[in-house]
């Protein structure tokens, strides 16, 4: 049987109508007719009994899929890929075709760990994209690898650098700093005291950290002064 057929019939046996209905109104730019309504774990069971299948090449190349689902296993399998260069590939083949927030959130490849360096010059590339879900990926991959012992001051100049109006892009990076300030508050909070950061994006990141049980009341009591009107 072809991978795309086998794919395509194992997701098909995991669907749900009531989470396919849920899921619609958290991904509002999606239509139903293109969710399946899988759980996320089933998701993540399936891309591990498909690692390793010599025809996934298949799969990969088969742009743009229908369903949500399809895209999420996608990245799931792009995540596994243990070979830096070969996983860089297969993003950048995929990025351009993510179309929301859902599938861009969902896998965060374990090769980047060992490669951060090359990983940042990749990342400065997404950034740059004018497809919304690149950039917010790419954002993604800051958080996740560089607010931590590979955190410079300069992870969040890219950060509030971007000039994006979308909505999706603006929340990762109120997210990003939010993050980042729980993370390296000493580092990050001076961006906030001197208006750095784009309006909308300053005070939700505040609103998202102030909801932070790792931020202290002390922190949180601070934080709300600065909140731009």
């Amino acid at each position: 049987m072809e991978i795309n057929k086998k794919i395509f019939e194992m997701l098909f046996s995991l669907k749900d109508e009531k989470l396919k209905l849920f899921s619609a109104k958290l991904i509002p730019n999606l239509s139903p007719n293109n969710i399946l309504g899988i759980q996320m774990p089933k998701l993540k069971r399936l891309s591990k009994e498909l690692k390793g299948n010599e025809n996934l090449e298949e799969f990969f190349s088969s742009l743009p899929h229908t369903y949500l689902e399809e895209n999420t296993l996608h990245a799931l399998l792009i995540a596994q890929i243990e070979d830096y260069d070969k996983c860089i590939f297969e993003i950048n083949r995929f990025l351009p075709f993510i179309d929301n927030w859902a599938t861009c959130d969902a896998f965060h490849p374990k090769c980047f760990k060992n490669n951060r360096t090359k990983l940042l010059n990749e990342i400065k590339t997404w950034l740059k994209s004018s497809h919304a879900y690149t950039i917010r990926f790419g954002i993604g991959m800051l958080m996740s690898n560089f607010l931590e012992e590979d955190f410079k001051p300069e992870i969040i100049d890219l950060v509030i650098s971007i000039n994006f109006d979308d909505y999706y892009v603006k929340m990762m990076q109120a997210w990003f700093l939010s993050t980042a300030l729980v993370k390296q508050y000493d580092k990050t909070l001076p961006y906030f005291q001197n208006k750095k950061i784009e309006k909308w994006v300053n005070n939700k990141a505040i609103q998202k950290a102030v909801e932070s049980f790792r931020i202290s009341n002390e922190q949180k009591q601070f934080l709300k002064q600065l909140k731009q009107k």
